[in-house]
């Protein structure tokens, strides 16, 4: 039996009555996952600046400067629209966090401080960099290098260095890698929240897959679900037929036929905490050989990724270990192709793309605690292509997966 058969047969016959429910009304009967969801606590952001301090001292930094945006949040809780308008967060190796700001924003900001109290607002007429010059003097910073977060944006900088050229500014990831890239307990089990929120999305989009019906209204249908089922909606490709061999698509207009690869990549947010997962299946009927051969090949290079995901290995290991099996059955070399055109992972969490990328190179040694993709795709231009991704975490004893793995192209969800 076809995939989307299965699985929409599966999600269908969940009927209060009894009886089997059309498709077009799946997607009424989803409830939210998200009942017991627990939020990041203020104690839990203060054991991480106190982690951030510890290795600001350790990386002889006098401060850690965060923009509006994922750090900033990831620490202080604050989520901020990052403006023209600066508003910057600083962690000093030694004290209480700060706060530079608009001046009519700060009776807002302060509604959403938990951590910290100092504010240093600027007017519309004043310069923003004086302010944050007055903050690391304020702080005993007279000297000494300052951390800049990854993120934060150039003209931002450009006026600190001109307003405070006596401090040397510095990359901030020695800081904020080993800090952001290690998952907590709580925030692995809200990345695993929103893995079964994208996990129970993509069974309800299978159940709906009809002739005719276009890549977005699939995408549609799937973005819909996640948000009934909890999560903050974040994405969800769908290709059909040969665009399946795009990794992020194509321009071109395709509707669903009969025979064709259904290839839907899809991810939410819980708690600002993400997912990513991808799915290919065969539509209407019983997939070719081909389509077998291909399917199947990429399930065993999933498996070797996800196997040489070690404690103590590197990251360019899961890499290797996946595009080995791609390129020994005549595929690439490298990311030629046919083949394989993209690493086989990235770190995840807050930010659906973090550190950790698992690609030649990456030296990165696998801790507990790390999260990632293993997703090696195979891209054939002209015919499809055919990717199978899901996000582990690292154990004590070895990778766990977040969500449950394809067992074969009828079967997406084992």
């Amino acid at each position: 039996m076809a995939a989307a058969t299965t699985v929409a047969a599966s999600i269908s016959s969940c009927s209060s009555n009894g009886q089997t429910k059309e498709k077009k009304s799946t997607r009424d009967v989803l409830q939210a996952l998200t009942s017991d969801v627990v939020p990041i606590t203020v104690q839990e952001r203060q054991v991480r600046i106190e982690k951030a301090q510890r290795l600001l001292t350790e990386q002889k930094m006098e401060a850690l400067m965060l923009d509006a945006g994922t750090s900033m949040e990831y620490f202080t809780g604050i989520s901020w629209w990052p403006s023209e308008r600066p508003m910057i967060a600083i962690i000093p190796a030694k004290g209480n966090a700060r706060y530079i700001c608009p001046g009519f924003e700060e009776a807002r900001l302060r509604e959403l401080i938990k951590i910290g109290k100092d504010v240093y607002a600027w007017q519309e007429d004043e310069s923003p960099y004086k302010q944050i010059s007055v903050s690391l003097k304020d702080a005993g910073i007279q000297s000494g290098d300052i951390g800049i977060e990854e993120r934060l944006r150039f003209f931002i900088l450009d006026g600190i260095r001109k307003e405070a050229s006596h401090l040397n500014y510095t990359s901030g990831d020695p800081v904020t890698m080993p800090c952001r890239m290690i998952k907590s307990t709580a925030e692995l089990a809200l990345m695993q929240k929103a893995a079964d929120i994208t996990s129970a999305a993509i069974k309800t989009g299978i159940s709906q897959l009809r002739e005719g019906m276009t890549q977005a209204e699939l995408s549609s249908i799937i973005n819909d679900a996640q948000q009934k089922l909890g999560g903050e909606p974040d994405f969800a490709l769908a290709l059909f037929g040969e665009s399946s061999a795009f990794p992020h698509g194509s321009i071109k207009p395709r509707s669903l036929k009969k025979g064709d690869i259904v290839l839907m990549d899809c991810g939410c947010r819980v708690e600002n905490y993400s997912s990513d997962i991808t799915r290919t299946i065969v539509f209407g009927g019983e997939p070719t050989k081909r389509q077998h051969e291909i399917w199947n090949l990429e399930k065993k290079s999933q498996s070797a990724g996800f196997n040489a995901a070690r404690i103590g290995a590197a990251c360019e290991e899961v890499d290797a270990a996946a595009r080995k099996v791609i390129t020994d059955a005549g595929f690439g070399p490298g990311y030629k192709l046919p083949g394989l055109p993209h690493r086989t992972g990235h770190g995840i969490g807050m930010d659906v793309h973090e550190w950790g990328n698992m690609v030649k190179g990456n030296k990165q040694i696998l801790q507990p605690g790390m999260c990632f993709s293993v997703e090696p795709t195979i891209s054939i231009p002209g015919e499809f292509g055919v990717r199978l991704e899901d996000c582990a975490y690292m154990t004590e004893q070895g990778a766990k997966w977040f969500s449950q793995t394809a067992k074969s192209i009828s079967e997406p969800f084992g």
